[in-house]
């Protein structure tokens, strides 16, 4: 895949040539009703709301564009190769397979899903807002973990066969990703990987994909965002209370078409709404810091946090639940140090927070450039730390991680992540099946220590 092309987990803070240096600029939800009359003229707020809520949608519908440029067709699914991906924010810990599902009244789409037992899983659905609408997996099916599913449109009347177990979605087009854990046996991984299968049940009336706006991702799109705002704006937002939001888009939209109403828009996105995302991608929105870590407040599904929503469709679509997942970022040291790739650093968990004491399933922690997300390249070929790696623990039975442009002294080599020279970096530490103290909000990692 093209580096371009993909978007990954978790959000991520914008490439500075898509911004302006106004970073004191904040962001706050508007929540009143908005009346637009035609000569309005629309507030800093009213547009920096309208633009980020619309530019979710946008991010989600310039990735379907590129998923059928590149060969996806609705109803089919693609296996691509463990560890081959070239995305933002990689995982590099799972066997990604990817679908584009079209349903109507008449048609589903039958997935199976093989027996999978000590490993994790799952399939995720989501829809045009990047928002998770359903997962197949033993957490969300226990009574039917695995088998022959059916994914149908709401109501729609269709007789299955017996034994299939019916999903059903409330939107005609949805997006799939499966997941299947690498673990110790990476070649067993993408043995079942390749076992997981989708058909229509019958012959499903396929959809034109939208006509996307096509941008570069350190390239946002400014008043030209609102051209594609109907077509955008077609796909239902699932979430309730989001009609004041859509009535300011379309009035926006509406005004644009005026030369100088266009103007002023542009120069209110470029100069108040490109900072205010730079402010709020530093803290994922109304996400919580602390010891230079970032939590999310929400991921997969965001309910009234359209904030969130954009942030994390812009560096990490796709993104699960936390019933699935819980992510963390790193961008500083605890006293707000930038990390340095050419600088080294130290995190020492204690013992009785070693990451797999609060993972059900399996941790990672990956190291990526600050820019463009991408992971680092570097001699060993080691693109992250995770419970299958050789890891040497403390005498006190606590765990250091080190990170760096070459191994420190003393350190044991499974216990070093490189990172390059001359560009900062950030962490996304992955915790599957959280629980304990991750899973109740309560726990963030040690701060991270430069040598």
């Amino acid at each position: 895949m093209k580096r371009s092309s993909r978007l990954a987990l978790a959000g991520g803070v914008f490439a500075v040539s898509c911004l302006t240096a106004a970073l004191q600029s904040s962001f706050v939800h508007a929540s009143e009703t908005v009346t637009a009359p035609q000569t309005q003229a629309f507030s800093d707020q009213e547009v920096s709301d309208a633009y980020i809520y619309l530019l979710g949608r946008l991010l989600v519908l310039r990735q379907q564009q590129l998923d059928f440029q590149q060969g996806m067709q609705w109803n089919q699914l693609v296996h691509r190769k463990p560890g081959a991906v070239d995305w933002p924010n990689p995982n590099l810990d799972v066997a990604y397979s990817e679908a584009w599902l079209a349903l109507d009244e008449r048609s589903c789409a039958q997935i199976s899903v093989p027996k999978i037992v000590d490993r994790y899983y799952t399939v995720q659905f989501l829809n045009g807002w990047g928002e998770t609408l359903a997962n197949i997996n033993e957490r969300s099916q226990p009574d039917h973990p695995f088998g022959d599913f059916a994914v149908c449109l709401k109501d729609a009347k269709v007789t299955l066969p017996a034994g299939v177990k019916r999903i059903d979605l409330p939107v005609r087009t949805a997006r799939v990703l499966s997941r299947v854990e690498l673990g110790a046996d990476a070649r067993q991984a993408e043995q079942l990987q390749q076992q997981f299968s989708l058909r229509p049940t019958g012959t499903p009336a396929l959809p034109a994909v939208p006509e996307a706006l096509m941008f570069e991702l350190n390239k946002l799109p400014g008043v030209e965002a609102f051209d594609k705002a109907e077509v955008a704006l077609q796909e239902p937002d699932l979430n309730p209370g989001m009609q004041a939001v859509q009535a300011r888009v379309r009035a926006i939209a509406a005004q644009v078409a005026d030369p100088a109403t266009r103007a002023r828009i542009d120069q209110q996105i470029k100069t108040r709404t490109y900072p205010a995302l730079a402010r709020s991608a530093a803290t994922i929105g109304p996400g919580t810091v602390r010891n230079g870590w970032v939590r999310p407040a929400v991921s997969g599904a965001y309910g009234s946090d359209f904030l969130t929503r954009t942030l994390v469709d812009y560096g990490g679509i796709w993104a699960n639940t936390q019933q699935e997942v819980h992510y963390f970022r790193a961008a500083a040291t605890g006293s707000g140090e930038v990390l340095d790739g050419g600088q080294s650093y130290a995190l020492t968990i204690p013992a009785d927070q070693l990451p797999q004491n609060f993972a059900s399933y399996f941790w990672s922690i990956t190291a990526t450039d600050a820019k463009n997300f991408r992971v680092l390249p570097n001699t060993l070929g080691r693109f992250l730390l995770n419970n299958q790696s050789d890891l040497k623990y403390n005498a006190d039975g606590s765990l250091t991680l080190y990170f760096g442009p070459q191994q420190p002294a003393g350190a044991s080599q499974g216990n070093w992540l490189p990172t390059a020279a001359g560009q900062p970096f950030r962490l996304i530490l992955r915790y599957y099946g959280a629980k304990g103290g991750v899973a109740d909000g309560d726990y963030f990692p040690p701060a991270l220590v430069r040598l």
